[in-house]
Parts: C-alpha cells; structure tokens; sequence
C-alpha cells in the first residue's frame, strides 16, 4: 500500500475509534442531567442514585473520548500537511473556537460537578452539569461545521498568489446547508445511542431484580425501591430512544434531499445508481469491481420522493455524472452550480488531476452498504426500544434469561454502531475529494512522510488503541454489574470544613 492509502486507512481507524464516545458523551451528559434535575425537584433517592451511577458511566466515556480526540489534530499537521496549508485558513477556525470556547467550558464545568456535590449548594450544581452538556453541544456544532464545509466549501475563494484557499465568510460556513441539516440529525442520532444506553443496562438491572415478578408481587421495600428505579429508567431510556430515532428518521430525509442538491455523486453512490433512476434499491449486485449493476430489488418511484420529494422524478446516476468534464464531475450542485471556491479553483484543479493522473472514481460499494447498516441497525435499535415499553405494559417485569440478555446487551450497540456507519457513509460518500471538488485526497497528504512512518504510528496507535478499549470495556462493565450506588440525603449545601473530595 502507498503512504496516501496508509494515512487513509490510520485516519479512519482513529476516527471510528474516537467516534465510538461522541454520540455517550452528548447525548448522556444532558440525559444525566434530566435525572439530577428529578433529584433537584422531588428529593427522591432513586433519582439521584440514578444521576450519580449514569454520571459514572459518563464520565468513564468523556476521558476516553478525550484521550482519543487529541490524536485526530495532530494527525492533519503530521500525514495531511498539504490539505493543513490548503484549508487551514477556513479549517482551523472552527477547530481553534472548539478547543478555546466549546472544550475549556466541558472541561471547566466537569471539573466542578465531579468535585462540587459537597462544596457548592444544589441548585448550582445542577448548572454545572447543565453547562457541562451546553458545552458538548457547542463543540458539536464546531466540529461538525468543520466537516459540512469539507463536503460544500462555502464562504471561501482560491488566491492564486499564495496558492491557499482562504476564508471570505465565516457566517456562510455557519449557515451551510450542509451542516444545518447535519447538526440535527447527528444529535438526535447520539440521543438514540444515549437512550439505548440506558434502556439496555435499566432494563438488565430490572430483569435480575424483579425476577419475571409483577411489580405488584413484590412486598420487600428495598426490592419495590429498585424495581421501581429500574423502571423509570428503563421507560426514560426507551421513549428517548423512540423519540430520537422519530426526529433521526425526518431530519435525514432533509439530509438526502440536501445532498442530492449539493453532492449528486454521494446519492448515487448510496443507491448504487449507475444510471439515472427514480427507483429505490432495496439490495443491488454488481460485477464485483463496482462498474456495473447486475441485478437487485427495487421499488419503482420512492427514490424520487427520497431524493426529490416528488415520487418518480429520477436522480443523475454514476455514469451519467462521469460524462462531465473535471471541472464538472461530482462536485457541481445538481443544478449546475459551483461555490465560489469551487469555481475560482477550477482551472487549477484541472491541471493538478491531469498531470498527476488522479483517479476520481467514488467509493460505490462502501458508501451504498454503510448507508443501508445505518438505517438497518438505527432501525432495529428503535424497535429493541419499543418492545421493552410493551413488556413492562400494567406492572409487569420482564425475566432474566439468555435471550433477554442477549439483545437488551445489544441494545446500545445497535444506533452506536449505526451512528458510526453514518459517520463512514459521511466520509466515504464524499470520495475522492478531501474537500469536495477543490482538493483530491491524493492530493492532500504529507509529501515527506514515508510509508513505513505512517505504517508504523497505525499499529502504534492500532495496539494503544486497543489496550484503551479493554480499560474502557473493563471499567463500564465493573460499575455497570455494581449497580445503583447507596446514597444519604443530604443537606447539599456547602461545609466551609468540608474536604474537596472525588464524589464517586
């Protein structure tokens, strides 16, 4: 393999990797929160047994997600030096009001939950917690503003004398389409994954405890305490999941229609569409090299609707798309427009494939699959969701067998991994561009990096990785059997005399 394929395949793997903790840390930080504030309002134990528990294992989450974060900045200076010097002047911007606003308030105000439960009074305790959430969402909003902009360049021009692309609008980077329709969706998907979380582990708690028994069989009072906490979080944590999964389910609809605006080739690579169609694959086969179509089920018309909103109208397939000239292929909007970076790079761009012989074929095979595990595992995590609601319909409690273990364990698995399908449709769609239509990825990579270095930091970074996910694995499953932790309730309030001390 070539240094351009190794750096691909390390930024992938750290990627998928970090991403794993995105959608726990956003989603369960404001999840958390709704549970201290039940504490706060009723004074109940069980609400704040809950709090301090799913606080734990959200808190186990954000220092992974920390540690792993930090390799993706340091991988653009390091195997993408040239898209670093190309972009950096629209690229680093949301990335520096990340790191200096959106994670110093995370951090700052983490920092004061974890160590305020004794020191500050209730009420701005619970702000902290609240902040701390407002804090990942502000990171999200930068980040993924980031990212839209690689997918539509906007607010940008090419300046030839310095051979950069440089910020002309950063309003227009903030109000991309792209990102508006993509902030939404990502958050209501990390909300799936967040009340899978907490369904999944409620209702395993709630089947040890209860038994199979009906709620209203159980006399002893420390059992009716648990199997009712259990409850409320297990009912919490499905209808979270339903109702994120409902809101997913519309604002990707908006998202395809958006992409098939602005990105035509990625929606032709999601249905694998080499030819100009209005119908839906259900499941296609090709010759195997990703050129042509053999064969599949569809159903006629409803891509149009998906694509367009209008059932029946058709989408521009691969090969219609690939007679374009290179200042056409894959980037124009499907209207025939380009951004303005776009079109004031255009001539360069031209040379640049032609001299260097760059291949701009799409990622057919990847993107077409990724899309459809997506929506398949998003889809059955919201079934999993619903079919725990009608098991714990009138009182009754479900039993703890194997096959209840089984999938009430894959429970959180199945949006996260979805969610992470998203993420690599997101970036294998957009391929081959690194900046879509300006800047190739073959273009993009650091000219005095070998191989061999970039080889070596992947398995590097592959096996530190790796012992990362046995420590992480390792600790959610300890506090995770451990169960709700004994609470006292307590004046809040702080004791001048009263240690600084680690709440958990």
């Amino acid at each position: 393999m070539d240094q351009t394929t190794i750096a691909r395949w390390q930024f992938g793997i750290t990627t998928v990797y970090h991403f794993f903790f995105v959608p726990i840390t956003i989603a369960l930080s404001m999840l958390v929160a709704v549970m201290q504030t039940a504490w706060y309002k009723t004074d109940r134990d069980r609400y704040l047994r809950l709090t301090k528990f799913f606080g734990k294992l959200f808190l186990i989450n954000f220092a992974l997600g920390v540690v792993t974060g930090i390799v993706q900045e340091f991988q653009f200076g390091m195997n993408w030096s040239e898209y670093s010097r190309f972009v950096g002047d629209i690229f680093g911007a949301p990335l520096a009001l990340e790191a200096l606003l959106a994670f110093f308030m995370e951090s700052t105000f983490i920092g004061l939950w974890i160590f305020g439960w004794d020191r500050l009074s209730k009420g701005v305790h619970l702000a902290t917690i609240y902040l701390t959430a407002i804090g990942t969402m502000v990171s999200a909003v930068f980040i993924l503003a980031a990212n839209s902009w690689m997918q539509n360049p906007v607010g940008a021009t090419f300046n030839p004398q310095t051979g950069r692309a440089e910020l002309t609008d950063f309003g227009a980077v903030l109000g991309n389409p792209v990102f508006l329709t993509t902030f939404l969706h990502t958050i209501a998907a990390s909300y799936m994954v967040g009340g899978a979380l907490i369904a999944g582990i409620s209702f395993w708690h709630l089947s040890k405890v209860a038994r199979g028994r009906h709620t209203s069989e159980i006399s002893d009072a420390s059992e009716v305490e648990d199997v009712s906490t259990w409850r409320w979080a297990t009912k919490f944590g499905a209808w979270v999941l339903i109702a994120a999964a409902a809101i997913t389910a519309v604002s990707g609809d908006i998202q395809g229609k958006e992409m098939t605006k602005l990105q035509p080739m990625k929606m032709a690579a999601a249905e694998a569409a080499w030819e100009s169609t209005s119908d839906f694959s259900v499941i296609t086969f090709d010759t195997g090299d990703g050129t042509e179509e053999i064969g599949g089920i569809k159903i006629p018309g409803m891509l149009g609707f998906l694509a367009n909103n209008e059932w029946g109208s058709q989408i521009q397939g691969v090969n219609d798309l690939k007679k374009h000239d290179v200042n056409a292929y894959t980037y124009t909007h499907n209207d025939g427009s380009q951004t303005e970076l776009q079109a004031s790079y255009a001539s360069v761009l031209r040379e640049k494939v032609d001299a260097n012989n760059i291949d701009l074929a799409p990622s057919i095979g990847l993107s077409y699959w990724s899309f459809r595990l997506m929506i398949g595992l998003g889809m059955a995590g919201a079934l999993i969701g619903l079919i725990m609601l009608i098991e714990l319909r009138g009182g009754r409690n479900p039993r703890q067998t194997g096959w209840h273990n089984f999938w009430t364990f894959v429970t959180p698995f199945l949006p996260l991994i979805g969610i992470s399908f998203g993420w690599i449709f997101t970036e294998m769609g957009r391929q081959p561009w690194i900046v879509t239509g300006v800047l190739p990825t073959a273009s993009a990579v650091s000219p005095g990096v070998s191989a061999g270095s970039v080889l070596f930091s992947t398995i590097a970074y592959t096996v530190v990785y790796g012992a990362l996910a046995v420590v992480e694995l390792f600790l959610f499953l300890k506090t995770m059997r451990a169960g709700l932790p004994d609470v006292s309730t307590t004046d809040n309030a702080a004791d001048g005399d009263a240690p600084l001390s680690f709440a958990y």
